[in-house]
């Protein structure tokens, strides 16, 4: 059975020191530019952050990763170069990437720097990872959130790099943060814009005694009296088919497998991630604490799960497509 690395997300350096504190093994986060899938306003990190983080982060034994995992501008790769050359520079442990352009130049120019590939790559066959070791030397890969845990098992029997999966937070199932959909309706790329329902794209209406959610010019979402309001994003809405009003895509709910830990060590992942970059240091504290103590007690069956319902979206939970039939 595989040692379980825990990998958690840092929007911020308070955030970062958060995860670290809390028992972290390793941090993901990224530059405050189009360079990493969550370039929110007033988010991720400056160089001169970046390099204390990597001193915090390792004097206290945890890694950090370095997401450059969206996909270049045409004609424009230098941004994306210069961020690759600055996290060798300051010495992160690996840098999680998804383009191929970026993977062969991270191979070529630093070719000691370890590279794991990004979710927004979609790669959930063993060929497709198998081309990535191959070509570029990869040793991590990031599989999507569609898989199931057979599915995963029989992944890894068949492919020679780790794997790692999220076992908290969003569930993003539209091609992996790389949503058409969102792009068609609101012309903004999530690629670089960091968020698939950019809040400038956003309202809530007032019709009659419902309260209605759009994106753009789209109805996402109506709302009773009382009902909790959920930020309207395309894969979350409810609309109609078939006759049949329904959440389509996926239900307003948040990834939560802190119950399926042994049966993921035993499908051989290596490492666990933690959604959220975007959250607070509360959220990264009290989630990172909660996993640190559930890996750490993998092994002990009477150590109770965490709910963690507070902090999960919707304040509902669910094990995702580890263990869900899909519409």
């Amino acid at each position: 059975m595989n040692t379980l690395e825990l990998v958690c997300p840092a929007g911020t350096p308070s955030s970062m020191k958060a995860a670290v504190d809390s028992g972290a093994d390793a941090v993901y986060l990224g530059f405050r530019d189009a360079t990493n899938a969550r370039n929110f306003p007033g988010l991720n990190f400056s160089r001169a952050e970046l390099e204390h983080a990597i001193d915090y982060a390792h004097d206290r034994n945890c890694k950090i990763f370095l997401a450059i995992n969206t996909f270049p501008e045409a004609g424009n790769a230098a941004p994306w170069h210069s961020a690759v050359d600055d996290g060798a520079a300051f010495g992160v442990d690996a840098i999680i990437l998804a383009d191929v352009g970026l993977l062969a130049y991270t191979a070529s120019k630093h070719p000691d720097l370890r590279r794991h590939l990004s979710v927004q790559a979609s790669a959930s066959n063993p060929e497709a990872i198998r081309f990535y070791q191959e070509e570029f030397d990869v040793k991590r890969v990031v599989l999507p959130r569609v898989l199931t845990l057979p599915e995963i098992s029989a992944l890894n029997r068949e492919i020679q790099v780790e794997s790692e999966v999220f076992v908290f937070g969003g569930l993003c199932v539209m091609a992996e943060g790389r949503c058409a959909l969102s792009s068609y309706v609101t012309g903004q790329s999530p690629n670089t814009n960091g968020v698939c329902s950019p809040a400038c794209a956003v309202r809530y209406e007032d019709e009659g005694d419902r309260l209605v959610s759009r994106l753009a010019d789209f109805t996402i979402n109506t709302f009773a009296p009382g009902e909790a309001a959920g930020y309207p994003t395309l894969c979350k809405g409810r609309f109609i088919a078939n006759g049949k009003t329904s959440y389509l895509f996926e239900d307003p709910v948040s990834l939560n497998a802190a119950t399926m830990l042994q049966d993921l060590a035993a499908a051989g992942v290596s490492g666990l991630k933690i959604e959220g970059r975007q959250r607070g240091k509360a959220y990264v504290a009290k989630v990172v604490t909660s996993f640190r103590r559930s890996i750490d007690s993998t092994h002990d069956s009477n150590v109770e799960v965490d709910d963690l319902i507070s902090v999960t979206e919707g304040q509902r939970r669910t094990a995702g497509a580890y263990d869900k039939t899909w519409r």
